[in-house]
C-alpha cells in the first residue's frame, strides 16, 4: 500500500483535494535547515504528503529543498503529490502587496504554485514592521478584507495558488471576507483541539462549505504560547487507557471526528510516524461525550496584536 493511501483526502471548495493530516514546519526557535531538511524529507518518507509552512515560520526555503531532494530521490514521482500551504505575513496584508509576497514565498519553495494560500491573521501592519517586536503607534493598521482579499483571488486567476483562504479568522470577520468574496475562503486554520473546541465556529463553516484546519492540535508547550490543557487532561488519558492509544492519537482522533484537519508538529521519527495512525478507528459516543466536559483554554491570546493605537483595543475586539 502506498503511503499516501494511508490518510483519507477531503474535496475542498475550490474542487481541489487536501490530505486529512497535515505537517506543521513552524516551531520556535527554528532548527537550522540542515536540521530541518532532514526532518521533511524524514515526514515525505512516513507518507505525510500535507505541509504546512508561512513566510512568517522562516522555514520555506528547508520545505522547498527537502521537496527537491524527495523528488531527486523518487520518494514522490511529482509535485502533484503534495499539497503545499503557505501564508501572507501581516506586513504584506495590504492590497498592492499580496502578489509580490506570494511571488516570493514561491520563489523560497522553488514552487510555481501552492496549494493554498493564507491570510495568515486578520491584522495589517506597517510595511517595514520588523518581526517580533511590540507594536507602537501607527504599526497596527486596519485591515482592508475587501481589498486583501481582491488580491487573494488574483493569486487563483494567475495559477499562483490553487486554493486560498484565512487563518486566525472570528466568525465576524470571516462573514465579512465570505460578503466580498467572488471566490470564497476554501479553508480557515484556527488554534482547536479538544481543549479549544471552536464548536460554533466549526458548525459556521460546515454551513458555508469552508473546510476547518487545526493548528496546536495538542495544545502546544512552547515558551511564548500554549499549555498542558491537552496532553495533560484527565479525560483525555482516560480515553486513551481504554482505547489503547496514546493520548495525541487520542486528541488528533477527537479533530478528525469534528471534520477538522489536524496540522501536527513533530521533528521526531517515531511521534511522527505514532501521528499519522489515526484513520483506522474511532473514538464511541460515550468518548465523544466525555470530551465535552474537557475544560476550554485559549492558548494563543494575542496581545501583540492588541493595542490603544490600533484597531484592536481589547482581546474580545481581535477574536470577537
Amino acid at each position: 500500500m502506498e503511503a499516501k493511501a494511508m490518510i483519507p483526502e477531503v474535496v475542498l471548495s475550490s474542487g481541489h483535494k487536501m490530505p486529512m493530516l497535515g505537517f506543521g514546519t513552524g516551531t520556535v526557535p527554528l532548527p537550522p535547515n540542515h536540521e530541518l531538511i532532514p526532518a521533511f524529507i524524514e515526514a515525505i518518507k512516513s507518507g505525510y504528503r500535507h505541509f504546512d509552512t508561512a513566510a512568517y515560520y522562516g522555514s520555506e526555503e528547508a520545505l522547498g529543498q527537502a521537496i527537491a531532494q524527495a523528488l531527486q530521490q523518487g520518494l514522490i514521482k511529482s509535485r502533484s503529490e503534495l499539497f503545499v500551504t503557505t501564508k501572507l505575513w501581516c506586513t504584506d496584508a495590504h492590497p498592492g502587496l499580496v502578489l509580490p509576497a506570494i511571488k516570493s514565498s514561491l520563489q523560497r519553495l522553488g514552487l510555481e504554485y501552492v496549494d493554498l494560500y493564507l491570510i495568515h491573521f486578520p491584522v495589517r501592519l506597517r510595511q517595514g514592521t520588523p518581526r517580533g517586536t511590540i507594536y507602537g503607534k501607527g504599526d497596527i493598521l486596519p485591515l482592508d478584507i475587501k481589498g486583501t482579499w481582491e488580491d487573494m483571488e488574483q493569486c487563483v486567476k494567475l495559477g499562483l495558488a490553487k486554493s486560498i483562504g484565512v487563518s486566525n479568522f472570528g466568525l465576524k470577520k470571516l462573514s465579512e471576507v465570505l460578503q466580498n468574496a467572488t471566490i470564497p475562503p476554501a479553508v480557515i486554520q484556527v488554534e482547536v483541539n479538544a481543549a479549544w473546541q471552536q464548536n460554533n465556529l466549526i458548525a459556521f463553516c460546515k454551513e458555508k462549505g469552508i473546510h476547518v484546519c487545526g493548528w496546536s492540535p495538542l495544545g502546544a508547550n512552547g515558551a511564548v504560547w500554549g499549555s498542558l490543557a491537552v496532553m495533560d487532561s484527565p479525560i483525555l488519558k482516560d480515553i486513551a487507557l481504554t482505547t489503547g492509544n496514546s493520548v495525541a492519537q487520542v486528541a488528533l482522533r477527537w479533530l478528525i471526528e469534528q471534520g477538522v484537519t489536524p496540522i501536527v508538529k513533530s521533528f521526531n521519527s517515531v511521534r511522527m510516524k505514532e501521528n499519522m495512525k489515526l484513520f483506522d478507528w474511532e473514538l464511541s459516543e460515550a468518548d465523544l461525550e466525555k470530551a465535552k466536559e474537557i475544560p476550554q483554554y485559549r492558548g494563543f491570546k494575542g496581545e501583540r496584536f492588541v493595542s490603544e493605537y490600533g484597531p484592536y483595543k481589547t482581546l474580545e475586539d481581535l477574536w470577537e
